[in-house]
């Protein structure tokens, strides 16, 4: 979806054709989309073409007449009824006369621009637009993280009682976004810095404070995902541990169940053997009253053991 912005005004306002100072939003384009765009603004398609691959790089390139600048930003995936998060691939292209933004889906961090909710956005100054595509990146994925620590703290009352294995594999894929994050937040970083000392983007002295801010968000973004990351790691750790510990106490109950269960089970098997006539039988069988008898041994035995195995230090 191509889709072209312009700052009216002092309003952002949608337009249908590529003016001087317009912001051309390419969201999982298409081909005829990719090469129209190439065509008015003379971008080479393969670098226009090149956040559409989930593997690209961050990175800044420079050409002769436009400046490419790619980052990583956070996205969610519904698999399963579930949010998942993961990282995708965002292209800034700044040209004399437009911005260009590729992306292979339409991506939350651009809708406020959209929408000209952004306090000081204007299409016009590209420097600021750029900082502010990055400000609003790394408070999405500051915003991401807090969603996964809610998440992992919902999973941890669940697998205080749980023998299954599906909470722990939540969280090793939790654990697997982090590691995601993580990575991309510090090949963002790397971008930033680059950007700082880019002479073919002008810095204003008003726009200091933004990429300040900007710098700080994303460290601290990547302090929270190295910290969530190492408490997933060691809740992992440790309910494996109370999964396994479960487990035990159940064949801990199955297996008193089955020892006291083998005492009677004793008893009626040598009581049901077949003896000759004129041999002494076993106990009690002439007696009217043996059957009842052999039960009441029987179940007195089997508490006696059942008593014995649950105070035993083998069993607890």
């Amino acid at each position: 979806m191509l889709r072209m912005f312009r700052t009216i005004n002092g309003q952002v306002e949608q337009i249908q054709k590529p003016e001087n100072g317009s912001w051309l939003c390419l969201s999982a384009p298409t081909d005829v989309e990719l090469a129209n765009v190439s065509m008015e603004t003379g971008i080479d398609l393969a670098d226009l073409r090149a956040p559409l691959d989930d593997e690209e790089r961050s990175r800044v390139d420079v050409e002769d007449d436009y400046t490419m600048i790619i980052v990583d930003i956070p996205t969610v995936e519904e698999r399963g009824g579930r949010d998942w998060y993961e990282t995708i691939p965002l292209s800034i292209i700044i040209t004399q006369s437009a911005i260009i933004t590729v992306c292979m889906q339409d991506t939350p961090v651009l809708h406020p621009f959209m929408e000209g909710t952004i306090r000081g956005f204007n299409t016009y100054m590209k420097t600021r637009f750029i900082l502010q595509i990055l400000y609003r990146n790394a408070t999405m994925y500051l915003r991401y993280l807090r969603i996964i620590d809610r998440e992992s703290d919902k999973l941890e009352l669940k697998l205080r009682h749980s023998m299954q294995n599906r909470e722990i594999l939540m969280l090793l894929e939790l654990s697997k976004t982090l590691v995601y994050f993580t990575t991309s937040l510090k090949s963002n970083e790397i971008v930033m810095e680059k950007l700082t000392t880019l002479p073919r983007l002008k810095q204003y002295p008003e726009d200091e404070d933004l990429l300040d801010d900007v710098i700080t968000e994303n460290k601290q973004a990547i302090e929270m995902a190295n910290i969530y990351s190492g408490v997933l790691a060691n809740m992992t750790d440790a309910f494996a541990s109370i999964v396994s510990n479960n487990l035990n106490n159940v064949m801990r109950i199955f297996t008193i169940i089955s020892i006291t269960l083998s005492i009677p089970t004793l008893i009626f098997s040598m009581y049901g053997m077949n003896f000759q006539e004129g041999m002494l039988g076993m106990p009690l069988t002439d007696k009217p009253w043996g059957f009842a008898v052999i039960i009441g041994i029987s179940l007195v035995l089997s508490a006696i053991v059942t008593w014995f195995l649950t105070r035993s230090r083998m069993f607890k």
